[in-house]
């Protein structure tokens, strides 16, 4: 039996999955640019909403980052999300800013399919994952997605505009936020034009923990 499709984003409590964007995004990580006022800004806000995560034990193992880390509710929503997906959707602008920043063992260890209008060849990276490069759009992206992910579920990785036409597409079954108490005031919605007239949400679960609260949901038609 084929899996569920589903994302899972950490998300400000004004909306926002993301910061408001540098001007040169694709330099954001360069040596170069890391005094740069706006980069900081944008590392400083992106940790914040990620300050759940962080610490956590899984999380600090699945990236490389030696053992330790903090167990308990959040630790265990982490490994569940990892442990559930068979294989990952992502924008081009999520992949581009991945791959200046991910360690050579992505830290992803199954298929991931890029949605991008450029053609390249497949990337092979240390510890599972390969990268595939979709240029027929987000159907076909998510077509091969579920081929390779077999009876484990799809998760769409981001970028937010990604995530958001799967939604507008009628293509998603199930989405987490992780609701962190920090407010952006600008940046990428998640939810900034959705067409609320053809979706309704079913709550599934409200987990509240020290750091965040996780709320998933099922996606039915309106």
């Amino acid at each position: 039996m084929a899996g569920k499709v589903f994302f899972s984003v950490s998300m400000s409590l004004d909306g926002f999955v993301a910061p408001e964007p540098v001007p040169v995004e694709d330099e954001l990580f360069a040596p170069a640019r890391q005094n740069d006022p706006d980069v900081r800004r944008w590392m400083a806000q992106w940790m914040e909403l990620q300050q759940w995560l962080l610490p956590q034990r899984f999380f600090r193992e699945n990236a490389g980052l030696g053992e330790g880390g903090e167990e308990g509710p959040d630790n265990d929503i982490a490994r569940e999300t990892f442990e559930r997906t068979g294989a990952s959707v992502m924008g081009k602008r999520m992949f581009d800013l991945g791959e200046q920043s991910w360690p050579a063992e992505a830290p992803f260890h199954t298929p991931v399919f890029v949605v991008t209008h450029t053609k390249r060849d497949p990337w092979e990276r240390p510890g599972g994952t390969t990268f595939h490069f979709v240029d027929d759009g987000i159907e076909r992206a998510l077509d091969r997605a579920r081929e390779a992910a077999g009876d484990r579920d799809v998760r769409i990785a981001g970028g937010g505009t990604t995530i958001l036409q799967y939604v507008n597409a009628g293509l998603v079954d199930e989405f987490s936020v992780a609701v962190s108490p920090v407010l952006f005031g600008a940046g990428t919605r998640l939810f900034d034009g959705v067409d609320a007239s053809r979706i309704a949400l079913e709550p599934l679960r409200a987990v509240p923990t020290r750091r965040v609260t996780h709320l998933t949901y099922a996606v039915r038609p309106r």
